[in-house]
């Protein structure tokens, strides 16, 4: 009688299974010489027996079918099935008779109706602790990050510690990962240009793959890099220290939802429909190629339109950038008034801080007030009359100090993030004067304005406040491209404290 020796071991643990298929190997083949059994082959695979598929394990099974064996010497039944359709395969033939025999060093087998009987009950138990083991696994991990844990591979940044169980930084990438989120957040550099980037910075994966865009955007918008966990759709609190804040986080999801509308105007290839209607009757505009230029005109859907010319699109570029020029800060000019801006907030901070100590003071004097008030009241020193006429003015003297207190801790800094953002908005406009980029541009001038407008073949801006003050004082004193220090700072403290 012929012989297969099959060997497997699961795919978990490369070195592992090398390891684990030579041991079966070197005692099967020990088994065989003592027994006297004749080997055809020996087959070997690393492949888990959950699922059906083996394909070593089904070109035995084929081999058998053609007569080159009648039997199979394996380590233990687990190793040949644990699921019912390769047990049953098995089964079946060994019924059919094209297996006559099985033999396994660890396990009692005969071609009985006891031994496929317990053959059938070893199948049986290899499965079962297949799935109670994956019941097992799943509800560990469900567990884990329940704790705030993360049950998987750790992303890119971090590291899975081996020796608690937990995530840690993987100090080499951290860096890296925040500059990426601060990189696309500045809006200087789209997916194509990062994906340049972590070339030239060889920043790769964990597995030291290069960075596609695909894997940079699964970066970008991985709510993990600031402490949230999202896991089979569920978002769980991480106890992994982040390595970006959810503000920065949330500013990459702006520029990319930006970002991805402009993608949309880009498939007609002219880049500033949207931006503005017609100022005539408020129709959308529209734009049309003649002679290789790109022309903009009202879509007079309303019916007769007053407004009759065409603007061409390297003239309106001409009209943003000019306007870009009023409201610009240069990148060294945005460091110092932003230097500046800490400088303020420090003050503030401080002012604020010795302000609400006043006030408490003044509050808990208040609070002694109502209290000798309420004792004079029960003491008979007071009507009722003249109790409530008092308690009248010190309640609303304490509800106005409260209120104070209140303003002074949650909005007293409330102007400071605005204030940045219109600087770095400022230094945006800057960089946009020497662009050609402009869906980016047109997406830029939608944030900080809205209904601009087409007029006689002018385009017609209408910024938010700030701007729409920066860009008079720039008209009433055109001295440079850009605007000087003072007038920014000037702007700030008028719009913003």
């Amino acid at each position: 009688m012929k012989y297969f020796i099959y060997a497997r071991k699961s795919t978990e643990d490369d070195d592992k299974q090398i390891l684990s298929i030579q041991a079966q190997l070197t005692e099967l083949q020990e088994y065989s010489a003592k027994e006297k059994l004749e080997i055809v082959d020996s087959l070997c695979e690393s492949k888990t027996a959950k699922e059906p598929g083996r394909i070593k394990f089904g070109e035995m099974l084929s081999r058998i079918e053609e007569g080159e064996a009648d039997g199979i010497i394996s380590w233990h039944p687990d190793r040949l099935a644990r699921n019912s359709v390769d047990g049953g395969k098995v089964i079946y033939m060994i019924d059919k008779g094209l297996i006559k025999s099985l033999k396994f060093p660890t396990f009692w087998c005969e071609p009985t109706p006891q031994g496929l009987f317990m053959l059938q009950i070893a199948f049986g138990q290899s499965k079962y602790y297949v799935d109670n083991l994956s019941q097992n696994v799943a509800r560990g991990m469900r567990q884990k990050i329940r704790n705030g844990v993360w049950p998987d591979k750790a992303p890119i940044g971090y590291i899975n510690n081996p020796r608690t169980r937990g995530i840690d930084f993987d100090n080499p990438q951290v860096e890296k990962v925040k500059k990426i989120f601060e990189l696309y957040a500045g809006g200087k550099y789209n997916l194509c240009q990062l994906e340049k980037w972590c070339k030239e910075n060889d920043f790769k994966s964990n597995k030291g793959k290069e960075l596609s865009k695909g894997r940079i955007q699964d970066i970008l918008k991985n709510i993990f890099y600031f402490g949230l966990m999202k896991y089979k759709g569920e978002i769980f609190q991480g106890t992994h220290e982040p390595i970006i804040s959810k503000k920065l986080f949330d500013e990459c999801q702006e520029v990319m939802k930006k970002r991805g509308r402009v993608h949309e105007v880009r498939k007609h290839n002219f880049a500033f429909l949207g931006l503005m209607k017609c100022g005539s009757c408020e129709c959308s505009i529209t734009a049309e190629l003649q002679k290789g230029h790109n022309y903009y005109r009202c879509t007079k859907k309303k019916g007769v339109c007053q407004e009759k010319r065409y603007l061409r699109e390297e003239k309106l570029v001409e009209q943003i950038k000019s306007f870009l020029q009023k409201v610009s800060l240069s990148s060294d000019d945005t460091e110092k008034v932003l230097s500046e801006l800490l400088k303020d907030e420090r003050k503030a901070k401080e002012q604020s801080f010795h302000s609400v100590q006043n006030l408490k003071v003044g509050l808990k004097e208040i609070e002694t007030k109502l209290d000798k008030l309420v004792d004079l009241y029960l003491s008979g020193g007071l009507s009722t009359m003249e109790y409530a006429k008092k308690k009248e003015k010190i309640v609303l003297r304490k509800a106005t100090l409260e209120e104070q207190i209140k303003d002074f801790t949650e909005k007293g800094l409330s102007w400071l993030e605005p204030a940045r953002e219109f600087v770095k908005q400022l230094n945006q406009a800057f960089i946009f004067l020497d662009s050609e980029n402009f869906p980016e541009m047109t997406a830029f001038l939608k944030t900080i304005g809205s209904n601009h407008s087409l007029n006689s073949g002018q385009f017609q801006f209408s910024p938010k406040k700030p701007f729409q003050n920066l860009a008079l004082l720039r008209e009433a004193t055109p001295s440079n491209l850009t605007c000087p220090l003072w007038w920014c700072h000037y702007i700030i403290c008028s719009n913003f404290f």
